[in-house]
């Protein structure tokens, strides 16, 4: 270390000197993950709104995150302060010409090739250098602490949780306050200012810190100032940090998939996570590590009957709570345990380097292995019974007959499984699920100081659990935007990504010539009445943005010619297999399919032209806001021949996508009707209510539907319409 004073500088008293650290620290961090849902928001139409966008997103946040806490710690042990004061502000300055924020110029999405890699580069090229200048920040800031002349400089470990806390604050102001009140634009450049004004906060809390680290060590207590972290440390930190990321994903994964993939479903967890470490990393943690220890066993228990599946296929927005309310426990006793194993403030940077690459790790696993190695979505499960580990105190050593214990207990609990299926078919699985987690609670409470017992059991109930809860599939297979099933059930067909079913076909129907359709689109319903219909049959060109299983195929006439749009290349694979489905094998098969984001390809279609262009990307359950806003559907309306119709299938559990659709119609001077389809004796048949929305540019075009009663004018309240650059997804829920 260079031994130079700052003479220039003026040192503060203790207090302010703690104050300006605080202040720093907060606004770095707020900057920090105000900036992840802001540049998703920016990205989204340019990649696609799929919940693994988010989840990819996370690992390039968690990677450059690693680069800019190894940039701070080698800085911190080889350069004075002097020096990384000047180094990190001439690259503060760099990062000032990536703002305002936006997408790399020229850059286009490729569907042929990697989404998960072209995700990656979009946000490195587009947010990449400010993120990394404030990725460093966190531990070069208390680096310098440590060799101010503030309050408990030889711990400047509080300061993370004020960190932490700043990014908590951000992450909520997204989804709550800035996204329903402003646009992408506006926001853009309230951070750029943000970022601004960092660069003096920098400037001012680098220049109290001594250069001859003059702050005097004080050894904290249960810490050996001179002990270097070992390997077997090292793995310690590493796995304390990876549970609660993979976690944090898996649960944003699981509930995106089962109540839809918006940004609150993406920050929400994300923000919980950041709030155990502000409830963590602290000498007064809030509550203490044994009663915490029995809040975990209960927790992974609530996990492992959720995420397996044992109660129901798909969460309540009750069981959510429950999920979320499990995981935050969990999260906070693996980053508890972590706080305890932190190191001497001389190791301050090697430990944020590690817990960083462990929190990578997380993403790693969560984004790009599990999705190539398992057809189905085993990570949070997996990540669940490696929860149950933190059970175990530190240091405390296996002994064989625990785990054999503990494995007997477990298939003790899972009894009420065999003997339910076997004696009592048609019992509840709730019911079924309700006695096992009981018996679980009872085997913690009796059992809870040993282990390893606990701990064998609890991995025996998820193991248990998952084969009980699976379901036989003809075809299962995994790609970038989810999971993809396909059963056979009750003598129909079913095609499910995620949990949502997109199609269904009758098993009897797969060696008819021409099959029916059936789930959304069967002929009872509003798809079926349009694509029937005289309109519908006289149409010339027809254009389908979303494939499903193809149903919609078997309307086409002789002589029409179709275009189906589709994001994901396996769900076209599925559609055209003959062995799983025959819509578009026996009736479409001529119709290319356009591989990629339905907005982008297009945009890119100039000569392209419908008599009807159906828009079929809502039946998830999820709002590809970038399909629906105004913007959007004036690029749908160029698309459309004279006297052409958009139709919008809207079937969905939880929003009101009817509101955005009818500000834009009424904003493009467009007519538009909707009908709500929900006959109970459709159910029966495997038929599926459904919502449409078709509009015109002139009533006329709508033919006979506007003196159909089960038609009705759809009109604008009269409220913000969604662009592209401002959209309120809280707005629409039902």
């Amino acid at each position: 270390m260079m031994n130079v004073q700052h003479s220039t500088a003026k040192h503060l008293a203790p207090r302010a000197v703690a104050i300006l650290f605080t202040a720093t620290i907060f606004l770095s961090a707020s900057l920090l993950f105000f900036v992840q849902p802001l540049f998703t928001k920016i990205a989204l139409p340019a990649i696609g709104g799929a919940a693994a966008v988010w989840t990819t997103a996370m690992l390039f946040f968690q990677t450059v995150l690693i680069a800019g806490y190894l940039y701070a710690h080698l800085m911190s042990k080889y350069t004075s302060v002097k020096v990384q004061m000047f180094t990190h502000l001439a690259l503060w300055a760099i990062a000032l010409m990536f703002l305002p924020l936006s997408l790399p110029s020229g850059w286009t999405y490729d569907a042929q090739g990697s989404t998960a890699i072209q995700t990656l580069t979009l946000y490195a090229f587009g947010v990449g250098m400010p993120f990394a200048v404030l990725s460093a920040n966190a531990p070069l800031i208390q680096s310098w602490y440590s060799k101010s002349n503030g309050p408990s400089a030889h711990d400047p470990y509080f300061l993370y949780g004020a960190s932490n806390l700043g990014s908590l604050i951000a992450l909520l102001a997204f989804p709550l306050v800035a996204e329903p009140l402003f646009g992408a634009k506006s926001i853009g450049w309230a951070w750029a200012g943000g970022f601004v004004v960092l660069g003096a906060f920098l400037l001012a809390a680098a220049s109290q810190a001594r250069s001859d680290n003059r702050a005097l060590p004080i050894v904290q207590e249960n810490v050996d100032a001179g002990a270097k972290p070992d390997a077997a440390t090292i793995v310690k930190w590493l796995f304390l940090a990876f549970i609660p990321s993979s976690l944090m994903l898996g649960v944003t994964t699981k509930v995106s998939t089962d109540l839809g993939s918006i940004p609150l479903f993406w920050v929400v967890p994300l923000a919980l996570y950041l709030l155990t470490f502000v409830l963590s990393f602290t000498n007064r943690p809030l509550i203490a590590t044994a009663k915490l220890r029995v809040l975990l066993m209960a927790s992974i228990v609530v996990m492992a009957v959720l995420t397996t599946d044992l109660w129901a296929p798909s969460l309540s927005w009750g069981q959510t709570g429950l999920l979320v309310l499990a995981f935050l426990i969990t999260s906070m006793m693996a980053h508890q345990r972590l706080y305890e194993a932190r190191p001497h403030q001389s190791y301050l940077t090697l430990f944020y380097v590690i817990m960083s690459v462990g929190g990578a790790l997380g993403g790693l696993f969560n984004s790009i292995f599990a999705p190539m190695v398992f057809n189905e979505f085993f990570e949070l499960r997996i990540t669940v019974a490696l929860s149950a580990l933190l059970i175990v105190a530190f240091g405390t050593r296996l002994r064989a007959f625990d785990a054999l214990f503990g494995v007997v207990l477990g298939l003790i609990a899972l009894m009420p499984l065999s003997i339910g299926f076997t004696y009592f078919e048609g019992t509840s699985p709730k019911i079924l699920a309700a006695i096992i987690a009981t018996l679980f609670a009872v085997i913690l409470w009796k059992y809870n100081t040993r282990s390893y017992a606990v701990v064998t059991a609890l991995f025996t109930l998820i193991v248990g659990a998952s084969f009980a809860s699976y379901e036989p599939s003809i075809f299962a297979d995994r790609s970038f935007f989810g999971a993809h099933r396909v059963v056979d059930r009750d003598g129909l067909r079913l095609y499910a990504n995620g949990t949502t079913m997109h199609g269904a076909e009758r098993v009897a129907d797969l060696t008819v010539p021409r099959p029916s359709g059936m789930a959304y689109y069967h002929r009872f319903g509003p798809m079926g009445q349009i694509m029937s219909s005289p309109r519908g049959q006289s149409a010339k060109s027809v254009g389908i943005v979303g494939l499903g299983v193809g149903a919609l195929a078997c309307y086409k006439a002789p002589g029409q010619s179709w275009h189906f749009y589709e994001i994901d290349q396996k769900v076209d694979e599925i559609a055209r297999n003959p062995a799983l489905f025959t819509f578009m094998s026996n009736c479409a098969d001529d119709a290319p399919t356009h591989l990629g984001d339905a907005r982008i390809v297009l945009d890119q279609q100039k000569d392209i032209r419908f008599d009807i262009l159906v828009i079929d990307a809502y039946s998830s359950d999820t709002v590809p806001v970038h399909l629906t806003t105004t913007d959007a559907l004036a690029l749908y309306k160029s698309r459309l021949n004279p006297g052409g119709l958009l139709v919008f299938h809207i079937s969905n559990r939880y929003y009101q996508i009817d509101l955005p659709l009818a500000r834009s119609a009424a904003s493009l001077g467009m007519t538009a009707m909707m009908q709500i389809h929900n006959d109970a004796k459709d159910l029966e048949k495997g038929l599926f209510p459904s919502t449409v929305v078709i509009m015109a540019q002139d009533p006329t075009d709508l033919g006979d539907l506007t003196k159909d009663a089960r038609w009705t004018p759809l009109i604008s309240d009269g409220k913000p319409e969604w662009t592209d650059d401002y959209a309120n997804l809280l707005s629409i829920l039902k």
